[in-house]
Protein backbone atom coordinates (compact mmCIF):
# COMPACT_ATOMS: atom_id res chain seq x y z
CA UNK A 1 0.00 0.00 0.00
CA UNK A 2 1.18 3.45 -1.06
CA UNK A 3 2.24 5.70 1.54
CA UNK A 4 -0.83 7.80 2.93
CA UNK A 5 -0.46 11.90 1.03
CA UNK A 6 1.59 10.36 -1.79
CA UNK A 7 -2.41 10.48 -3.54
CA UNK A 8 -5.73 11.67 -3.69
CA UNK A 9 -8.20 9.48 -1.91
CA UNK A 10 -11.29 7.69 -3.94
CA UNK A 11 -13.64 8.42 -1.36
CA UNK A 12 -13.09 11.29 1.88
CA UNK A 13 -14.96 11.30 5.06
CA UNK A 14 -14.41 15.20 6.74
CA UNK A 15 -16.08 15.73 10.59
CA UNK A 16 -18.89 13.69 9.41
CA UNK A 17 -21.97 13.04 12.08
CA UNK A 18 -25.53 11.42 11.28
CA UNK A 19 -28.27 12.00 13.54
CA UNK A 20 -31.19 10.18 13.35
CA UNK A 21 -34.57 12.16 15.21
CA UNK A 22 -36.30 9.29 17.18
CA UNK A 23 -39.52 11.17 19.02
CA UNK A 24 -38.05 13.12 21.35
CA UNK A 25 -34.57 10.99 21.22
CA UNK A 26 -31.70 12.37 18.70
CA UNK A 27 -29.61 9.50 18.03
CA UNK A 28 -26.30 9.90 17.39
CA UNK A 29 -24.88 7.03 14.70
CA UNK A 30 -21.97 8.75 13.90
CA UNK A 31 -19.98 11.31 15.62
CA UNK A 32 -17.44 13.61 13.67
CA UNK A 33 -16.05 10.95 11.79
CA UNK A 34 -13.29 11.09 9.28
CA UNK A 35 -11.29 8.56 7.02
CA UNK A 36 -9.78 8.39 3.34
CA UNK A 37 -9.87 5.33 1.44
CA UNK A 38 -7.86 5.31 -1.13
CA UNK A 39 -7.44 3.70 -4.82
CA UNK A 40 -6.21 0.32 -4.77
CA UNK A 41 -6.70 -0.31 -1.23
CA UNK A 42 -8.26 -3.14 0.12
CA UNK A 43 -9.72 -2.05 3.61
CA UNK A 44 -11.90 -3.49 6.29
CA UNK A 45 -14.59 -1.43 8.56
CA UNK A 46 -15.05 -3.65 11.55
CA UNK A 47 -17.04 -3.14 14.90
CA UNK A 48 -19.09 -4.67 17.27
CA UNK A 49 -23.45 -4.38 16.56
CA UNK A 50 -24.61 -0.65 16.97
CA UNK A 51 -21.08 0.61 16.10
CA UNK A 52 -22.00 2.64 13.27
CA UNK A 53 -20.69 0.57 10.61
CA UNK A 54 -24.17 0.50 8.18
CA UNK A 55 -23.87 3.88 8.28
CA UNK A 56 -20.57 3.85 8.09
CA UNK A 57 -20.94 1.80 4.90
CA UNK A 58 -23.72 4.48 3.83
CA UNK A 59 -21.56 7.23 4.01
CA UNK A 60 -18.94 5.29 1.84
CA UNK A 61 -21.47 3.74 -0.56
CA UNK A 62 -22.69 7.41 -0.91
CA UNK A 63 -25.72 5.87 -0.14
CA UNK A 64 -27.07 9.01 2.09
CA UNK A 65 -25.69 12.42 3.01
CA UNK A 66 -24.18 13.27 6.86
CA UNK A 67 -26.06 15.34 8.67
CA UNK A 68 -23.28 17.57 9.50
CA UNK A 69 -19.75 17.47 7.76
CA UNK A 70 -18.69 16.32 4.18
CA UNK A 71 -18.59 13.06 2.27
CA UNK A 72 -16.49 13.48 -1.49
CA UNK A 73 -16.47 10.75 -4.42
CA UNK A 74 -13.31 10.95 -6.17
CA UNK A 75 -13.09 14.81 -5.05
CA UNK A 76 -16.94 15.66 -5.43
CA UNK A 77 -18.88 17.14 -2.71
CA UNK A 78 -21.88 14.89 -2.88
CA UNK A 79 -24.12 16.78 -1.19
CA UNK A 80 -23.51 19.37 -3.59
CA UNK A 81 -25.06 17.00 -6.63
CA UNK A 82 -28.79 15.82 -7.28
CA UNK A 83 -29.54 12.54 -6.70
CA UNK A 84 -30.04 11.55 -10.34
CA UNK A 85 -26.52 12.96 -11.06
CA UNK A 86 -25.38 11.23 -7.29
CA UNK A 87 -27.04 7.43 -8.71
CA UNK A 88 -25.34 7.98 -12.03
CA UNK A 89 -21.49 8.62 -10.52
CA UNK A 90 -22.48 6.42 -7.74
CA UNK A 91 -23.28 3.52 -10.53
CA UNK A 92 -19.92 4.15 -12.19
CA UNK A 93 -17.58 4.15 -9.39
CA UNK A 94 -18.90 1.90 -7.07
CA UNK A 95 -19.95 -1.80 -6.99
CA UNK A 96 -22.14 -3.33 -4.54
CA UNK A 97 -22.06 -7.21 -2.96
CA UNK A 98 -24.53 -7.41 -0.03
CA UNK A 99 -24.30 -10.11 2.37
CA UNK A 100 -28.35 -11.20 1.23
CA UNK A 101 -26.99 -11.01 -2.34
CA UNK A 102 -30.18 -8.64 -3.53
CA UNK A 103 -30.62 -10.14 -7.30
CA UNK A 104 -34.01 -10.10 -8.64
CA UNK A 105 -35.70 -12.93 -8.10
CA UNK A 106 -37.63 -12.72 -11.46
CA UNK A 107 -34.46 -12.39 -13.52
CA UNK A 108 -32.28 -14.57 -14.77
CA UNK A 109 -28.52 -14.61 -13.61
CA UNK A 110 -27.12 -12.66 -17.03
CA UNK A 111 -30.05 -10.82 -16.67
CA UNK A 112 -29.02 -9.78 -12.83
CA UNK A 113 -25.68 -8.73 -14.25
CA UNK A 114 -26.87 -6.68 -16.59
CA UNK A 115 -29.30 -4.74 -14.95
CA UNK A 116 -26.50 -2.08 -13.54
CA UNK A 117 -25.12 -1.30 -17.36
CA UNK A 118 -28.65 -0.63 -18.60
CA UNK A 119 -29.25 2.29 -15.80
CA UNK A 120 -25.73 3.77 -17.03
CA UNK A 121 -27.34 3.31 -20.84
CA UNK A 122 -24.67 0.37 -22.55
CA UNK A 123 -26.12 -0.47 -25.46
CA UNK A 124 -28.14 -4.48 -24.95
CA UNK A 125 -25.27 -5.93 -27.26
CA UNK A 126 -22.38 -4.83 -25.34
CA UNK A 127 -24.52 -5.86 -21.68
CA UNK A 128 -24.91 -9.58 -22.87
CA UNK A 129 -21.48 -9.45 -23.90
CA UNK A 130 -19.90 -8.29 -20.87
CA UNK A 131 -22.51 -10.00 -18.25
CA UNK A 132 -21.42 -13.53 -20.15
CA UNK A 133 -18.04 -12.87 -19.75
CA UNK A 134 -18.46 -11.79 -16.16
CA UNK A 135 -20.24 -14.41 -15.33
CA UNK A 136 -17.63 -16.73 -17.08
CA UNK A 137 -14.95 -14.95 -14.78
CA UNK A 138 -16.56 -16.11 -11.44
CA UNK A 139 -17.15 -19.34 -12.66
CA UNK A 140 -21.47 -19.61 -13.92
CA UNK A 141 -20.65 -19.85 -17.62
CA UNK A 142 -22.91 -22.83 -17.54
CA UNK A 143 -25.65 -21.20 -14.80
CA UNK A 144 -26.73 -17.95 -16.90
CA UNK A 145 -30.14 -18.34 -17.30
CA UNK A 146 -31.11 -20.19 -13.86
CA UNK A 147 -32.77 -17.49 -11.31
CA UNK A 148 -31.58 -17.41 -7.93
CA UNK A 149 -34.21 -19.59 -6.29
CA UNK A 150 -32.29 -22.32 -8.94
CA UNK A 151 -29.13 -21.28 -7.29
CA UNK A 152 -26.91 -21.93 -4.18
CA UNK A 153 -26.23 -19.50 -1.95
CA UNK A 154 -22.63 -19.54 -2.96
CA UNK A 155 -23.42 -18.89 -6.62
CA UNK A 156 -25.63 -16.29 -5.69
CA UNK A 157 -23.22 -13.78 -4.23
CA UNK A 158 -21.14 -14.93 -7.24
CA UNK A 159 -23.95 -13.27 -9.51
CA UNK A 160 -23.78 -10.42 -6.89
CA UNK A 161 -19.87 -9.83 -7.28
CA UNK A 162 -20.25 -10.42 -10.95
CA UNK A 163 -23.26 -7.58 -10.93
CA UNK A 164 -20.90 -5.37 -8.70
CA UNK A 165 -18.18 -5.48 -11.71
CA UNK A 166 -20.79 -4.99 -14.20
CA UNK A 167 -19.93 -0.91 -14.88
CA UNK A 168 -16.46 -2.07 -14.46
CA UNK A 169 -16.25 0.39 -11.41
CA UNK A 170 -13.03 1.73 -9.41
CA UNK A 171 -14.40 0.65 -5.98
CA UNK A 172 -16.36 -2.47 -4.63
CA UNK A 173 -18.46 -2.21 -1.10
CA UNK A 174 -18.98 -5.48 0.23
CA UNK A 175 -21.22 -5.49 3.20
CA UNK A 176 -21.02 -8.67 5.33
CA UNK A 177 -20.09 -11.04 1.80
CA UNK A 178 -19.36 -13.88 3.62
CA UNK A 179 -21.95 -13.76 5.97
CA UNK A 180 -24.73 -16.18 4.69
CA UNK A 181 -22.17 -18.28 3.19
CA UNK A 182 -20.33 -21.81 4.74
CA UNK A 183 -16.87 -21.69 5.37
CA UNK A 184 -16.15 -23.36 2.00
CA UNK A 185 -17.91 -21.22 -0.06
CA UNK A 186 -17.05 -17.89 2.23
CA UNK A 187 -13.11 -18.78 1.52
CA UNK A 188 -13.81 -19.01 -2.14
CA UNK A 189 -15.34 -15.65 -2.11
CA UNK A 190 -12.98 -14.01 -0.24
CA UNK A 191 -10.45 -15.46 -3.05
CA UNK A 192 -12.53 -14.27 -5.76
CA UNK A 193 -12.42 -10.50 -4.12
CA UNK A 194 -8.66 -10.88 -2.72
CA UNK A 195 -8.26 -11.39 -6.78
CA UNK A 196 -10.06 -8.36 -8.14
CA UNK A 197 -7.98 -6.42 -5.38
CA UNK A 198 -4.72 -7.67 -6.52
CA UNK A 199 -5.14 -8.42 -10.02
CA UNK A 200 -7.81 -6.03 -11.49
CA UNK A 201 -6.97 -3.31 -9.07
CA UNK A 202 -10.08 -2.88 -7.38
CA UNK A 203 -10.48 -0.65 -4.41
CA UNK A 204 -12.18 -3.50 -1.84
CA UNK A 205 -14.34 -2.16 1.33
CA UNK A 206 -15.58 -4.48 3.41
CA UNK A 207 -17.81 -4.38 5.91
CA UNK A 208 -18.03 -7.08 8.14
CA UNK A 209 -18.26 -7.62 12.23
CA UNK A 210 -16.09 -10.77 11.82
CA UNK A 211 -12.40 -10.48 12.74
CA UNK A 212 -11.17 -13.77 10.94
CA UNK A 213 -11.50 -12.20 7.80
CA UNK A 214 -9.15 -9.41 8.82
CA UNK A 215 -6.73 -11.68 7.24
CA UNK A 216 -6.93 -10.64 4.15
CA UNK A 217 -7.66 -7.03 3.84
CA UNK A 218 -4.46 -4.50 3.80
CA UNK A 219 -6.10 -1.76 6.66
CA UNK A 220 -8.81 -2.28 9.34
CA UNK A 221 -10.88 0.52 10.50
CA UNK A 222 -12.50 -0.01 13.46
CA UNK A 223 -15.53 1.76 14.49
CA UNK A 224 -17.07 1.77 18.07
CA UNK A 225 -19.60 4.34 19.08
CA UNK A 226 -19.51 6.18 15.94
CA UNK A 227 -15.60 6.72 15.50
CA UNK A 228 -13.27 5.46 14.04
CA UNK A 229 -9.84 4.52 14.84
CA UNK A 230 -7.19 2.54 12.04
CA UNK A 231 -4.53 0.21 12.36
CA UNK A 232 -2.29 -1.49 9.66
CA UNK A 233 -2.94 -5.22 9.58
CA UNK A 234 0.36 -7.08 8.92
CA UNK A 235 -0.87 -10.76 8.98
CA UNK A 236 -2.70 -11.06 5.61
CA UNK A 237 -2.87 -14.02 3.87
CA UNK A 238 -6.04 -15.68 3.77
CA UNK A 239 -7.93 -18.20 5.83
CA UNK A 240 -8.45 -21.76 6.13
CA UNK A 241 -12.43 -23.13 4.85
CA UNK A 242 -13.12 -24.07 8.69
CA UNK A 243 -12.10 -20.82 10.01
CA UNK A 244 -14.28 -18.82 8.51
Amino acid sequence: MAEEGTREPIIELVDVWKIYQMGEVQVKALRGLSLNIYPHEFVAVMGPSGSGKSTLMNMIGCLDVPTKGKVYLENRDISQLHESDLAQIRGQIIGFVFQTFNLMPGLTALENVMLPMTFQGTDRRDREKRGRNLLTLVGLGERMNHKPTELSGGQQQRVAIARALANDPDVILADEPTGNLDSKTGKEVMDMLTQLHEEEGKTIVMVTHDQRLSTYVERIIQIMDGKTTESLNHNRGGIEDDEI
